[in-house]
């Protein structure tokens, strides 16, 4: 299905963007995978996967490895804005460090990620970003305002960027998961056990509650609305969330 397209993916040595980066190559795009440690990537690509080092939160080097990507494999037409990071404080112990290395990822990076690949993607006559946002972009969150607010503010610019390109032949989607079984999932264990003295069973069991169906997430059932959403039929959906949280939110 989408074989001859180049495929961007940030976060995509673990969890959701590996698996969204896995089910791209799958149906033949070229997938360029970036995260901040080379080795992590080069461990997990397969066939069709091509890492290279990138910082989101860095607006140089964004650019700089997106120029060179589009250099090595052409006008990126899927760019996937998923790297992220998950962590929670209540209010009063947030501090401003946290506060913006949370919107530096979470935010900036999204927006630098898909102002400089979208540069390439309008040569072409087809394109379709996705960011990876989060239930907590829909409603709010027990102790994590500033996780909540880089959400938030992700849905937000795909809903105005789609305003933006409205008629073109591009879409701007976003993915609200709830709780997936992934590496953050694992940190957020040990966090919620060493902040509420709970075991770290309980504090997983803690985070299952949180969707709906009383079961985590997994990142294949991510990756398969990624793909959906690069479908040629799917032009139709645009600015809009898709949720995976096991029932309404």
């Amino acid at each position: 299905m989408l074989a001859g397209k180049h495929a961007f993916v940030t976060g995509g040595g673990t969890g959701i963007g590996l698996a969204i980066a896995r089910a791209l190559a799958a149906e033949g795009a070229e997938v360029t995978i970036t995260g901040r440690r080379l080795s992590v990537l080069e461990e997990v690509a397969e066939n069709g996967m091509h890492p290279m080092a990138m910082d989101v939160s860095d607006e140089d080097q964004t650019a700089t490895v997106i120029d060179e990507a589009v250099h090595r494999r052409g006008p990126i037409q899927i760019c996937v804005a998923n790297a992220g990071i998950a962590e929670g404080r209540k209010l009063h112990k947030t501090d401003t460090e946290l506060w913006r290395r949370i919107m530096s990822i979470n935010l900036d990076g999204c927006f630098f990620t898909i102002r400089e690949s979208l540069r390439s993607m309008l040569e072409t006559d087809w394109g379709r970003v996705i960011a990876i946002s989060s239930i907590a972009g829909l409603r709010g969150t027990p102790g994590a305002g500033a996780y909540a607010a880089s959400k938030h503010g992700v849905i937000g610019m795909i809903r105005s960027f789609s305003e933006d390109f409205m008629g073109a032949p591009y879409t701007f989607n976003s993915i609200c998961p709830g709780y997936v079984d992934t590496p953050i999932v694992t940190r957020n264990m040990d966090a919620i056990a060493a902040r509420t003295g709970a075991t770290p069973d309980q504090a997983r069991d803690m985070m299952v509650q949180m969707n709906r169906h009383k079961r985590l997430i997994t990142p294949e059932e991510v990756a398969a609305a990624a793909l959906w959403l690069c479908n040629p039929v799917s032009e139709s959906t645009n600015g809009t969330e898709v949720r995976i949280a096991g029932g309404q939110v």
